[in-house]
Parts: C-alpha cells; structure tokens; sequence
C-alpha cells in the first residue's frame, strides 16, 4: 500500500477536518510532478498536523486517494500572481 503523507500547518488542517476544506494545494512544478507521477498511484493520503509521531491519531487524518486536478489559483501562499498548482482532493468519504 502506498501513501502520501502531506504535513499540513494547522489552519488548513482543521479547515480539512472540520469539512471546510476540499482541496489542498501544492505547486505545480518539478518536485511535485515526480511526487504525485511517479511516486503514485497511491491508495489513501494522510494529511498531518505538523510532523506528529507515528501513533499520534489526533493529528492525522487518513483519506482514500482520489487524485488531483490541475487549477490556476491566486493565494496568498504562493503570492500575489496566479500560479499553476496540483489541487488534490481530500474531501471526506
């Protein structure tokens, strides 16, 4: 079985687990497109507060892999620009 495993920082992490949050982004470029092309297909992703230990189940949460999307968003993350990002969806079961 294989995960991907994406540290979050705790605001999206609690929008995400209160249901608020659909997609979480990450910017399209050379890292990511070997993460999420060849690193997968994956069967479940685990969205972590932080870096918790192993046995920490509070702060994960574990979903069925559904893929992405590619999305032209403007955030303040990324800065001011509309950038190219993997929306991958997290959304709950």
């Amino acid at each position: 079985m294989s995960d991907l495993v994406l540290p979050l920082k705790r605001e999206y992490f609690e929008q995400i687990k209160a249901g608020e949050k659909w997609f979480e982004y990450r910017l399209s470029n050379e890292y990511w497109c070997k993460r999420l092309h060849r690193g997968g297909p994956y069967d479940r992703i685990i969205l972590t507060l932080g870096y918790p230990r192993k046995d920490d189940t509070e702060r994960r949460i574990v979903r069925p892999w559904r893929g992405y999307t590619i999305k032209t968003i403007v955030h303040p993350h990324f800065g001011p620009e509309p950038v190219q990002v993997f929306a991958i969806d997290v959304r709950p079961e």
